[in-house]
């Protein structure tokens, strides 16, 4: 029996009828299962891993990245930064005194 051949009445009757319907369970068994080998897509085998990568570890001959570059920033233009924040956010009615700006006669 293949699995794109549609029984008709008879050929179930029959099928049910020889050795209690055995014939008829294990056909429906192969039908169910023809039908979802056609629906569901064989699965994808797994990418190759490269030769020699240790799992968790960095490929040989790179590194981690370095350090972001606003880290390198000096201590002092953080501070000058975060006073002129603090001015302009808390106390934008007066001059800011952070080092940075420009004076006032000059804005």
């Amino acid at each position: 029996m293949t699995a794109d051949w549609e029984p008709e009445i008879d050929d179930i009757k029959a099928m049910r009828a020889e050795a209690g319907g055995a014939d008829l369970r294990a056909f429906m068994r192969q039908q169910i299962a023809a039908g979802k080998a056609r629906r569901t897509p064989p699965p994808k085998p797994a990418a190759p891993r490269p030769p020699g990568h240790r799992p968790g570890a960095w490929p040989t001959g790179s590194s981690p990245p370095g350090r972001p570059p606003e880290w390198d920033v000096p201590k002092a233009a953080w501070d000058a930064a975060v006073k002129h924040y603090r001015n302009t956010e808390y106390f934008p009615d007066q001059p800011c005194d952070c080092g940075n700006c420009p004076p006032e006669e000059t804005r």
